[in-house]
């Protein structure tokens, strides 16, 4: 009897793998460690995500590839670190250049030639082909927010990297311009004037008519079940892959729909944890309604770890990036460490934890290795697969060799296995130098870098950067080897 049922088991796992499943990425901007409830929160509530997590694997040793967002974007669509690239620290602005280079293999392009129809609704942030102005060609000046000619067509779209559809905006919800672009052109009417309300941190630029903050993420989402719903009625065999990066978390936090308003107990930011929560509900039931559950390998991350320095100065009990040092921009775990939670009906065991460390750089190989193609040298150069930590849910396994993390000020650490070694001191990013750390900098003899035993040490509070030489100089070559080769793959 148990062994008819291992078979049956068996069988239903190879039928859902042979189907192509669809794929649903959604994709928070700053959604921190501890923000999920299925992540130990307790003063914000997020029973949509948590029944997804419910349902399938909760990984606890995720990581974003850098600790801002232009960057993690760039290597989830590319497979790629993104220092590899001109973009060396922070982020792109609203205005930015391209960084994906029309003839770079995406996944996109990786979904595409495997049989799917693609999508991405949301965030961009990754640069776009804009018509600058007469003056504003150069680089140095494209950040201007008058830069640009709004009613000319994009020479440079998410269409021109494997995604049959796109809608959404060109940078963050704080970033110029304000407005919503479908595949190559503006939504609407162009933006024509200046925005007469800026929140928290928005910077001046344009804004079009049919523009609302507040309704930034509904119209994502709208969108996005628009999206699911064409492809079933259209071919309800072809298997579709839709990236959705949200708008939510991340700030302005002071314009979330008056639905959420007051719904978590942390805050104008717990409020937009909710609207996350949100989205990932109505899409789970777009997904039922059309009987599609069954057959979809839903994952949820987040870009990077959040911000704890720009709200209101309240942290209202909550731990936005769990009992992890750091937060957003910073090379510490709070920077880059992230909720990461995959569910695959029949085929990954329900209600479990990973353990094994991947990255968001990782999803490329992962479905590579799904659809049998493989990696060429030319593409996905510093992505492993963890398909088999899904499929044969192995949750202790050691799927890459390295890690490498990169911080906002562009600080780079090294990982390998449970060593940690950080090439500077500090952050890198948004926290401050303080006190504290330079009383332990002066009794530590002037250490030049940091080196923490994740194993039992995941606050990072012991620097054993003096007491470690070896492992320092073993890490050390390993990094500087990885940086001076293309491909991380073949080290």
């Amino acid at each position: 009897m148990i062994k008819k049922h291992i078979e049956l088991i068996e069988m239903n796992q190879k039928s859902n793998r042979e189907k192509n499943p669809n794929v649903v990425f959604i994709f928070a901007d700053d959604l921190g460690y501890g923000d999920l409830s299925c992540y130990g929160a307790t003063k914000i509530q997020t029973p949509h995500i948590d029944k997804i997590a419910e349902e399938g694997v909760s990984f606890t040793d995720a990581h974003s590839s850098s600790a801002v967002c232009t960057p993690s974007r760039y290597s989830v669509i590319t497979g790629r670190y993104c220092w590899r690239t001109w973009l060396k620290k922070w982020v792109i602005f609203g205005h930015g250049l391209p960084l994906i280079e029309k003839d770079r293999k995406t996944i996109g392009d990786l979904f595409q030639e495997n049989g799917y129809k693609t999508a991405a609704i949301g965030k961009w942030h990754l640069g776009l082909g804009w018509n600058f102005k007469e003056g504003f060609e150069k680089k140095k000046t494209q950040n201007h927010y008058d830069a640009v000619n709004y009613t000319k067509n994009l020479t440079h779209c998410p269409n021109d990297l494997g995604f049959d559809y796109f809608f959404g905006i060109a940078g963050s919800l704080d970033m110029y311009p304000y407005c919503f672009f479908e595949n190559d052109h503006v939504y609407g009417d162009p933006p024509t004037k200046l925005k007469d309300t800026l929140y928290q941190q928005q910077r001046k630029g344009y804004q079009a008519n049919n523009w609302k903050d507040e309704q930034v993420d509904i119209t994502f989402t709208e969108k996005a079940l628009q999206f699911i719903d064409k492809c079933h009625e259209e071919d309800p065999d072809k298997p579709f892959f839709l990236y959705l990066p949200t708008s939510s978390p991340h700030r302005p936090c002071d314009i979330q729909p008056e639905f959420v308003k007051g719904e978590s107990e942390a805050g104008d930011r717990g409020d937009m944890v909710i609207l996350f929560d949100w989205i990932v509900g109505q899409v789970e039931q777009k997904l039922q309604d059309l009987n599609l559950t069954d057959n979809t390998i839903f994952i949820i991350s987040s870009d990077n770890g959040a911000r704890l320095t720009c709200y209101n100065g309240k942290d209202y009990g909550h731990k936005s990036c769990g009992d992890l040092r750091g937060q957003k921009a910073d090379i510490w775990e709070g920077g880059h460490r992230e909720p990461f939670i995959v569910r695959w009906p029949g085929v990954i065991e329900t209600n479990t934890e990973c353990h094994t460390p991947i990255c968001l750089v990782d999803l490329f190989a992962t479905f590579a290795e799904l659809f049998e193609s493989g990696l060429e040298d030319n593409f996905a150069e510093d992505s492993f697969s963890f398909l088999r930590c899904l499929t044969e849910n192995k949750h202790e396994m050691q799927t890459r060799p390295h890690l490498v993390h990169h911080s906002g000020q562009g600080m780079f650490s090294i990982r390998k296995n449970g060593w940690k070694m950080i090439k500077g001191l500090g952050s890198g990013g948004f926290t401050h130098w303080g006190l504290k750390d330079t009383v332990e900098y002066i009794l530590d003899l002037f250490p030049k870098g940091q080196l923490y035993n994740l194993n039992n040490d995941l606050q990072e509070k012991d620097n054993l950067w003096r007491s470690e030489r070896q492992k320092i100089k073993e890490l050390s070559n390993l990094l500087e080897k990885i940086m001076n080769t293309p491909s991380s793959s073949k080290i």
